[in-house]
């Protein structure tokens, strides 16, 4: 078999199974097929039925399996927090269609809390965007990104409704080379729940993101807010090796 053909074979297993767990074929506690079962439904061999299985464990849809069937674990997508990865990247990953619709795209100055999130002095430039994002077609997230001028002329002079951002600044040159991210749990403001489609005080999730070029200087201060029933997160972890999440303690008046 070439290794175009078994390419091929691996992302169709994963399609069909990530579309199947998506529109509720099999439900979270439901045993996926066999290897066997997959390896004759698809005239493949194990290797990339191992492969498809594999890449949905870590994507959070199914159970490990060692020793026993394995079953579905949950029919949201999840975006693993060790990856750095744009909302359409992590999208396409998916096998979902991702969208944008932009509210507004501005040059300001930075007032002092965002001033201090972007480590610059306040009133310096800023470039700003509101948008909603799409899962196929489909309200999912409220973004609220900001740039330091040096990086935000390149989102100046880019099509906000035409796709990636982070994907413009890498093609600009742009060395987005970490995060960092901050997840808690706020209550649909009315432009949130005007724009998702939900009731004011919808409990959100919300994702605080930093991002930094390899020399360290602040690229990007971003809050995304998503419909929870959308969208999960993963971080993994092993024993023996400490993470960098910290647990901090919060308004409860936020949520």
């Amino acid at each position: 078999m070439t290794q175009q053909r078994t390419r091929q074979q691996y992302d169709e297993i994963a399609h069909y199974l990530r579309t199947a767990i998506r529109e509720g074929y099999f439900q979270p506690g439901d045993e996926l097929p066999s290897e066997a079962e997959l390896t004759r439904k698809f005239t493949s061999s194990r290797g990339p039925v191992r492969q498809a299985m594999s890449t949905l464990r870590t994507e959070g849809l199914i159970s490990s399996g060692r020793g026993r069937r394995t079953v579905v674990l949950d029919n949201v997508p999840t975006q693993s927090f060790d990856d750095i990865i744009s909302f359409s990247q992590w999208c396409h990953n998916a096998d979902i269609v991702p969208g944008q619709r932009t509210q507004w795209v501005t040059r300001r100055p930075a007032e002092k809390s965002l001033a201090a999130s972007l480590r610059i002095p306040d009133g310096d430039p800023v470039v700003s965007v509101f948008r909603l994002r799409l899962m196929d077609d489909v309200p999912t997230m409220v973004e609220r990104l900001n740039y330091p001028l040096e990086f935000g002329r390149h989102v100046l002079a880019f099509d906000t409704d035409s796709g990636s951002i982070y994907q413009e600044l890498i093609d600009q040159g742009v060395d987005i080379s970490r995060t960092s991210r901050t997840i808690d749990a706020i209550g649909a403001n009315e432009d949130d729940a005007a724009l998702l489609e939900v009731p004011v005080g919808t409990p959100l999730l919300r994702v605080r993101r930093r991002a930094f070029t390899g020399a360290g200087a602040l690229i990007e201060s971003s809050d995304d807010r998503y419909l929870p029933w959308k969208a999960s997160f993963t971080m993994n972890s092993t024993r023996g090796n400490p993470s960098s999440m910290a647990l901090t303690s919060t308004n409860l008046g936020d949520i």
